[in-house]
């Protein structure tokens, strides 16, 4: 794996690109464009002529959840993050103790039977971790069935320390969301798909790239342990099955707008090659080692240094590639994080035989 350092603070971006400057659109973030190690500095609205017609976009529809709320374990104030909803009702939380500044820092989870009270008299209760060796997580089952409806009456977008202020939840929705009849969603933005515009869909589109939508409900991220992604509900319907077998089959190069979209079409991608329908859930980590089968290359944003993202990213691109894009990022103050700039990595049709032999990204 990509030996990396640090990423300086002043490089977090703080706020949305819209709220940096007046006449500001989501899409007024840098680009950096990877290609093997050739790498090139655009601004995210030179993605149209970046792409070609019968190239395909693989974007995630899921919503943005309100998923953070403030309760109480007996007298001491908390806050839930909830994550991800369960096939038997329960859902996975983690709680957070606020900080006094607006945002929370990480809390041990457990014991089994907390009860933790939320706002309109319902109970929370944490039944067991989500995974054995890591307690951050827990399965807890609440007293209220309309959990969607307490999110939205009592919830707000999680935020983490490196961002300025609360934002509305409009702010951390992308221009593919669309709602679930469920309610579910992800508890964090799938941020890649944010620099998007309407009016920059309709260029692409106008200029014969394709999208193929599909859904990831993303979990919380591990902003302190960097554990590998947990499970995740995921779908890839039929329509879009079929519009990535035939831009594979033709022409065009299948791009992932966000590591959520690679693990959903991945997850429904055989053997040989072939995506087909799929839904449930996917506990997939890509690797270089398990490598890609259908992914061409990545639309994506930053990811920190312990990030497991970095692992996907090395398996479509090489090390050698993923060393030098950071590289370059770090020596031209590209901003991190779900307001960040972006990165494209785009196939060269080269193997990735180039190994990196300094400390880098």
């Amino acid at each position: 794996m990509t030996t990396v350092v640090g990423v300086p603070e002043e490089l977090s971006a703080r706020v949305p690109a819209e709220q940096r400057g007046p006449g500001l659109d989501r899409d007024a973030v840098r680009l950096l464009v990877s290609r093997g190690t050739e790498v090139s500095h655009h601004a995210f609205v030179d993605l149209p002529g970046l792409l070609r017609a019968g190239d395909l976009l693989i974007v995630n529809t899921s919503p943005t959840l309100a998923a953070a709320v403030d309760g109480r374990i007996g007298h001491a104030r908390v806050v839930v993050h909830f994550s991800t909803r369960g096939d038997d009702g329960r859902w996975a939380v983690e709680l957070r103790d606020p900080d006094g500044t607006g945002t929370t820092r990480a809390r041990a989870g457990g014991p089994a039977g907390t009860e933790v009270h939320l706002p309109g008299d319902v109970r929370l209760v944490l039944e067991e971790p989500l995974a054995p060796r890591s307690p951050r997580l827990w399965w807890a089952r609440m007293s209220a069935p309309d959990m969607p409806g307490l999110l939205r009456r009592h919830g707000r977008p999680i935020r983490y320390c490196y961002t300025e202020r609360d934002q509305p939840l409009s702010v951390y929705q992308t221009v593919f969301a669309l709602p679930s009849a469920d309610g579910s969603g992800s508890a964090e933005m799938p941020s890649a798909a944010r620099p998007f515009t309407a009016r920059l869909v309709a260029e692409l589109v106008s200029r014969g790239v394709q999208f193929a939508p599909i859904t990831l409900h993303t979990g919380v991220a591990s902003a302190e342990a960097h554990e590998p992604p947990y499970p995740e509900r995921f779908a890839v319907p039929e329509a879009s099955a079929r519009l990535i077998n035939a831009a594979g089959a033709g022409d065009g190069r299948v791009i992932a707008v966000g590591t959520t979209a690679v693990r959903a079409v991945e997850s429904a991608t055989g053997p040989d090659g072939v995506v087909r329908a799929a839904e449930g859930w996917t506990g997939l980590v890509v690797t270089p080692e398990r490598g890609v089968r259908v992914v061409d290359g990545l639309l994506t944003g930053l990811h920190e240094p312990e990030a497991s993202h970095l692992l996907m990213l090395e398996a479509i691109a090489g090390e050698a590639a993923i060393c030098r894009g950071y590289d370059e990022a770090l020596r031209e103050r590209y901003l991190w994080h779900e307001f960040g700039d972006t990165h494209l990595i785009l196939p060269t049709g080269d193997p990735h035989t180039e190994h990196c032999s300094s400390n880098c990204w």
